[in-house]
């Protein structure tokens, strides 16, 4: 059991501490890591998300599961707002670390080293609905942008949407099944394949960079993680029962367990207006981040 634990959670905790290692020997700079965040985010990423939606399997009752992601993302904000008006935690980023998952810069590479033999379409199918959730309303909100407008302008700024539009269209379709038997759908594949390899390592190793444990506000942001914990096990288990009793079992139970353990989207500090509130939220997501791990590897074992 311990060397099939090891095999999942030392990769992922041998980047973390690379990362921690390359801040603290100064080996990479900030603007280094700024780098490579643009790189995964525009070039490695959208190859994931590219090569999981052209091969996933579609159908009638598949669409409802990024539709239950949606609607279930929407509830997890509205609890958020809700939360800080009751307990009165102030600032204007608090309620949206109660929504939205990091599923592109962390969630895939979890996923692909708990289940290396499932393919990344069994969480890539959960993951759209939080996609279109974060690249619309989401970033939306956040950017004071009003109206359809505006949604449609942050999304279609995203090149993951494209990549995530053009899978779809292909695999829905079927159009990538016909182009099997000729090898372009073979040769789109391995192309999206060794774009995308570096892009679990390459995330960690920034991952690790900015986890500085010893900085984080624990106090002052214990409130905004346990609320946030508090709304994912709720939301969580809004989704286990509709997955039961509604989708028969039709999303991937691990998927569906990982995704609700990751933490809020990283680029929310972006839109803090303050530099104090910058700092709490990044605490914040230091915070759920190292709690994801220990719940990645408590996975490991349950999942082995």
């Amino acid at each position: 059991m311990l060397a099939a634990v090891l095999e999942k959670a030392l990769p992922v905790f041998a980047m973390l501490a690379l990362g921690v290692l390359c801040r603290k020997k100064a080996i990479l700079t900030r603007e280094n890591v700024s780098g490579m965040k643009t790189f995964v985010v525009n070039i490695t990423l959208p190859a994931v998300m590219f090569s999981a939606f052209a091969g996933a399997e579609y159908s009638l009752n598949s669409l409802l599961i990024p539709v239950m992601m949606f609607l279930i993302c929407v509830l997890m904000l509205l609890m958020g707002m809700a939360g800080c008006r009751l307990f009165s935690v102030s600032g204007r980023l608090s309620p949206y670390l109660s929504t939205g998952f990091e599923a592109g810069m962390l969630g895939y590479a979890l996923f692909a080293l708990l289940f290396p033999k499932d393919g990344t379409s069994a969480f890539a199918i959960v993951d759209l609905g939080q996609v279109l959730f974060v690249f619309t309303v989401y970033k939306a909100l956040l950017a004071g942008r009003q109206g359809l407008g505006g949604i449609a302008h942050e999304a279609l700024r995203a090149p993951t949407i494209w990549a995530i539009l053009l899978g779809i269209i292909l695999g829905a379709s079927g159009l990538y099944g016909t182009l099997e038997p000729s090898g372009i759908s073979r040769g789109l594949s391995t192309v999206a394949a060794f774009i995308a390899a570096p892009t679990g390592a390459v995330i960690l190793l920034c991952i690790g960079y900015d986890l500085a444990s010893d900085q984080i506000k624990w106090r002052k942001t214990g409130s905004l993680v346990m609320m946030r914990a508090v709304i994912s096990a709720a939301a969580l288990l809004i989704a286990w029962l509709t997955n039961r009793f509604v989708l028969n079992g039709l999303i991937h139970p691990g998927a569906l367990v990982l995704m609700f353990t990751l933490p809020p989207p990283y680029v929310l500090p972006v839109f803090a207006d303050v530099a104090e509130e910058r700092a709490d939220v990044s605490s914040a997501l230091s915070g759920l981040t190292l709690i994801s791990l220990v719940l990645f590897t408590i996975m490991t074992v349950i999942y082995r």
